[in-house]
């Protein structure tokens, strides 16, 4: 009766029908409970969404991986459509949300969603409908890119179980056998599925041998499906339910909550997706990071359904979102633990460390502001924890940031979202890599880019970061494949066949042959038919050597660069030549090339001068013999004569000498050399 009277009172004090001071009653946490749950129902009612129907053993959260181009996103649509969620004939491949991913057809962003399922088997056949079991289903979105393998082992950290997509008509590929190894690593469920049985050319019983050759996996549990026609996505969405186990959390524990995405909102500023593994979370907890040890109030909390839709509290083994004040990635960290205040819990593990792969520079361009590219990259770092962000000063193109990916792929999106998304425009250096120098002292220090920073100590070594790298090829094209990696100073690790028709190579390779042109070379040769991922190895001490430019006997540091020792001549031809194009003809310049460690010459230029004329005149004795254009031409060069140049003002003798000192080198130069390899 008392918990009644409370709660009428609260709702004529929202309306404020009661005097304020009657406020002070709801401040205890028995009465912020009773605010809480009304709160609850109310959203639920609104929302049609009731999350205490839903206990532990009625929630399935699952994902689905598969290699690039299998289906996932059509088969997500589809899930959508059968539950509910959307209506038929929406958009399609509504999951991908961002507009590199519409236009590239990729998914880059993982994207979380909830269904309501009404579980339908052989036991529930005689129940009436509607009074069937109801499941909530959590799916979570991954890429299928290798370069975003990252999006997938987060995704997988909030899951129970995974569909494991695989083409009818191209079989396992590489990406596919990564995403399996990930999902057993985490323990979970592994649902095989078959998409396109649909299509002409589809073989589900090669597809079904290979599960069985290469996973182990009983070809008998494979599920056949067509996303594109639905036909047995109805046992899909039934084997979610009975082989997936539901969470292990505990009800009755403090709350913990495990962070494992987040994105930018202009209004609610950070939202973070979250699982809660123990406990439950209500609107108006008091929440504190484990990671930083900020406090913050829950000010919004619900589930993606598809959209945001508020429910007032998430329980235990559910996944959603939460609104708490966050500003930026520093307060949201990927994987940390979230518990609510004045309890003890311990920290969930979290996630492994990024690895970067590749490094480039960032700089603002036509117009763009150091804020406005810093404010952008800001915001999309909070949508994308990968990647790495260090500001850095160039001689030649100012500030910028050196940022850190997990591919090029990765690279390459990030700079078109920051287009597209933001508005703003940048320069991009070059994708390097990361080196080690060892000193003759001990140190070893990590380096992304040439410097004199350490020009002092002796150079004892340079290592190198190495890659093993997974190629699966169609058997007539293994020639030149091999060719490629043994061109590109790489190290055979396994050849086999997976089947009669596909080939699978293993290769150490050295990360800086694969950053930039690596990739392309491999889909040209094959056909497009080449599947290629690529895992960090350890470091290899390597014979690299660093080139220096130098104009007039001075350095330009920004000009510099690091090769292998092979590639010496070729790379320091194609930046003298790169360079003679920019530097001022009307002065005698020279450009020089040099090794930083023996000071020996690699390549020299001189620009031409342009600062003397020269004028032709027919010679008497071809006028005599009746030479043609092209003779008379030859023979004229005996009798060329020099014009006299015009006198020089002083001032203008005085110009002439600096420039000799000095030499200009203008920014278009620079951002050539950004293009250079």
């Amino acid at each position: 009766m008392q918990l009644a009277n409370d709660a009428k009172l609260f709702q004529l004090w929202r309306r404020r029908l009661v005097p304020f001071q009657q406020h002070r009653r709801f401040s205890s946490r028995h009465h912020l409970q009773i605010m809480a749950d009304i709160e609850r129902d109310r959203l639920a009612k609104q929302n049609g969404v009731d999350l205490t129907e839903f206990p532990p053993e009625r929630i399935r959260n699952f994902s689905i991986v598969a290699h690039i181009d299998h289906g996932k996103s059509t088969l997500a649509d589809r899930l959508l459509e059968l539950t509910g969620t959307i209506q038929r004939g929406h958009n399609p491949q509504y999951l991908d949300k961002l507009q590199v991913e519409k236009q590239r057809g990729i998914t880059v962003k993982a994207q979380t969603t909830s269904m309501v399922y009404r579980h339908n088997n052989e036991i529930h056949e005689a129940i009436d409908k509607h009074d069937r079991p109801v499941y909530l289903l959590n799916l979570i979105d991954t890429p299928g890119h290798v370069d975003f393998s990252y999006e997938v082992s987060r995704s997988l950290a909030a899951c129970q179980g995974v569909l494991l997509l695989v083409d009818a008509t191209q079989g396992i590929q590489a990406q596919t056998v990564a995403n399996f190894y990930l999902a057993s690593e985490c323990n979970l469920s592994i649902i095989p599925v078959i998409n396109k049985i649909d299509l002409p050319t589809a073989d589900p019983d090669l597809v079904k041998e290979q599960l069985a050759a290469t996973f182990d996996l009983d070809p008998s549990e494979a599920l056949l499906a067509s996303a594109k026609t639905g036909e047995g996505l109805e046992q899909v969405l039934a084997a979610i339910v009975e082989r997936v186990h539901p969470p292990r959390g505990k009800v009755d524990s403090p709350l913990r909550m495990l962070l494992f995405d987040s994105y930018f909102h202009d209004y609610k500023k950070v939202i973070c997706n979250v699982a809660v593994v123990d406990g439950v979370l209500r609107k108006g907890n008091r929440i504190v990071s484990a990671a930083t040890g900020k406090g913050y109030e829950v000010s919004d909390v619900g589930i993606m359904h598809p959209e945001l839709k508020s429910t007032g509290s998430l329980l235990t083994g559910q996944v959603g979102y939460v609104v708490c004040g966050m500003h930026s990635t520093q307060e949201a960290r990927v994987g940390d633990t979230l518990y609510q205040r004045r309890s003890t819990i311990e920290p969930l593990p979290g996630f492994k460390p990024v690895k970067h792969m590749v490094f480039s520079g960032l700089y603002p361009a036509d117009g763009t502001s150091m804020s406005e590219l810093e404010h952008a990259i800001e915001k999309l770092t909070c949508n994308d924890s990968s990647v790495s962000v260090e500001i850095e000063n160039s001689a030649a193109l100012g500030r910028g940031f050196r940022c850190g990916f997990l591919g090029l792929l990765h690279m390459d999106v990030f700079h078109q979202r920051l287009e597209q998304e933001y508005g703003v425009h940048v320069h991009n250096t070059m994708p390097n890599v990361p080196y080690i120098f060892e000193f003759e002292d001990g140190n070893k220090v990590e380096m992304h880019m040439c410097t004199d920073r350490y020009k002092d100590k002796k150079r004892k070594a340079i290592w190198e970061p190495m890659v093993l790298a997974k190629i699966v090829v169609p058997s007539e094209y293994v020639g030149p494949v091999i060719t490629l990696c043994s061109e590109r100073e790489g190290e055979q690790v396994q050849f086999s066949f997976i089947t009669g028709q596909q080939a699978l190579l293993k290769y150490r390779l050295p990360l800086r042959e694969i950053v930039v042109d690596f990739h392309d070379i491999l889909k040209s040769i094959t056909s497009g038919y080449a599947i290629f991922i690529y895992e960090e190895a350890e470091h290899q001490r390597s014979s690299l050597l660093k080139l220096d430019a130098f104009l007039n006997t001075k350095k330009v540091e920004a000009m510099a660069t690091i090769v292998h020792k092979s590639k010496a001549e070729s790379v320091g031809k194609s930046l003298t030549q790169m360079l003679k194009k920019f530097i001022n003809r009307n002065v005698q310049n020279s450009i020089q090339v040099v090794e930083a460690i023996t000071g020996r010459v690699v390549s020299t230029e001189r620009p031409l001068d342009y600062g003397f004329g020269v004028s032709h005149r027919r010679s008497p004795q071809s006028n005599r013999l009746g030479c043609t254009e092209s003779t008379a031409l030859s023979l004229s060069k005996i009798y060329c004569t020099r014009v006299p140049a015009a006198p020089l003002e002083r001032k203008g003798v005085k110009k002439q000498l600096n420039q000799h000192r000095t030499v200009d080198i203008p920014r278009e130069a620079f951002l050539d050399r950004m293009k250079f390899s």
